[in-house]
């Protein structure tokens, strides 16, 4: 008995088309899913699983219906801002397996491969797991696109509350709700809950045999654990765990912030060290970015942002040990959780610059053959940051078709030119 239908039913009448449109999406994604094109690239987007009911995210969000409520609510704050942002595909419930098919299906006939869940765990509970366990894990074709975790083990504050959001972002309001940093005790009931639940499932992804981990704040983890010492010797004893459960190790990730030789500062306001020393330190076996914002001035057209992103790829690839996987982020317009407020703004991020940003991706994996050919985009669905690949009526499957273009058509040309020239 699916009890979460409902939320997906009354959403959807708000949204009036949705209803209509998922099922014409789910024809046409199943017809073209039967093509099923071998793809080169491990291209993973981020997934924000807030939009499905949570008894915990209602502090949030009371209306019950996840961030959909501050979606719903965003409204254009200077000429040219183009919010609200409409989703084609409706409000719906990610936590409903039906729907959750449909976005399977639309992710992998469009080259997204792998969905990185947002994984959080707060006071002792987890936190937003719905979309995971009740909508990818019970979704009958979660074989088309592999999924792995990523702990965002950041303080949880009241920037999800937009009627508090302007009051935080400004510094007034420095409430935190849940602190993200947990002790040792707590650490290893969560890394055995990752391996009873997602760790043995056939479409959790795995590099070498070794199943992939994320994590996000590495500040907040030596907060919660202790110390660097204290740190250290959790994630020997995380791989020693691991390897007990049958796996031949972890493959460790660490979310980096700016460039390998940025200095970290702890939760309590001092320096916690060199990220590429604390990375070597920790045993982290490669490493991403979760954001653009994390790596630059976002405040500014995308096409000047491009050639930073690339050089920060470099920059970390040529000072750390560890293997580096390019990420590219759609976007960056968190002004629609703030009532009054706007922050930095990435400009003229259309899905033709996109394109541009993921064939510079593409060019960096061809350049590393001896690595995994791993790509991480932000996101699958941040909407409220303005940075989402799901479809919307601005720019409809723009975003989409520009990962397609780039990581799924090209290689169907290539297969065919090579095809052709190997005719005697």
């Amino acid at each position: 008995m699916n009890c979460l239908r409902p939320f997906t039913i009354a959403v959807l009448v708000l949204g009036l088309f949705g209803s209509h449109v998922i099922a014409q999406d789910r024809s046409l994604e199943k017809n073209k899913s039967d093509e099923n094109p071998v793809q080169k690239y491990d291209v993973a987007a981020y997934v924000w699983p807030s939009y499905h009911p949570d008894d915990r995210a209602r502090m949030f969000w009371p209306d019950g219906i996840g961030e959909w409520e501050t979606v719903m609510k965003s409204k254009a704050k200077f000429p040219g801002h183009q919010h609200p942002r409409v989703p084609i595909w409706g409000y719906t419930n990610e936590a409903d397996p039906y729907v959750m098919e449909m976005q399977i299906d639309a992710a992998a006939d469009h080259g997204v491969n792998v969905f990185i869940f947002d994984w959080y765990w707060y006071d002792r509970l987890p936190f937003l797991e719905g979309c995971l366990n009740e909508g990818y894990l019970k979704a009958r074709n979660n074989d088309r696109v592999k999924f792995y975790v990523m702990w965002a083990n950041h303080d949880a504050k009241l920037m999800w509350d937009r009627r508090n959001a302007d009051d935080v972002s400004t510094k007034k309001n420095k409430s935190i709700v849940w602190k993200g940093g947990i002790d040792r005790e707590e650490f290893e009931i969560v890394v055995n809950r990752w391996i009873d639940q997602y760790f043995h499932h056939p479409s959790y992804y795995k590099i070498d045999g070794k199943p992939v981990v994320m994590i996000y704040d590495l500040a907040n983890l030596v907060a919660g654990l202790g110390g660097i010492e204290e740190t250290v010797d959790a994630m020997k004893w995380f791989r020693s765990t691991a390897k007990d459960a049958g796996f031949p190790d972890i493959e460790l990730q660490a979310t980096l912030r700016k460039g390998g030789g940025h200095q970290l500062t702890g939760v309590d306001g001092g320096k916690l060290g060199n990220q590429d020393q604390l990375i070597e330190d920790f045993g982290f076996d490669s490493l991403t970015h979760y954001q653009f914002v994390h790596m630059t001035n976002v405040d500014r057209e995308y096409k000047e942002i491009i050639p930073d992103v690339v050089r920060i790829w470099n920059e970390v690839d040529r000072t750390s040990n560890a293997n580096y996987h390019p990420h590219v982020s759609i976007g960056w317009d968190n002004s629609p959780r703030k009532i009054n407020e706007i922050g930095p703004v990435i400009k003229d991020n259309t899905p033709a610059r996109f394109k541009q940003a993921l064939e510079r991706a593409k060019e960096f994996v061809d350049q590393h053959p001896d690595q995994t050919p791993l790509i991480t985009i932000n996101s699958w669905n941040e909407w409220t940051e303005t940075s989402y690949l799901q479809p919307c009526r601005t720019y409809g499957y723009g975003y989409l078709e520009a990962v397609r273009s780039v990581f799924l058509d090209s290689e169907i040309h290539n297969k065919k030119t090579r095809s052709t020239n190997s005719v005697d």
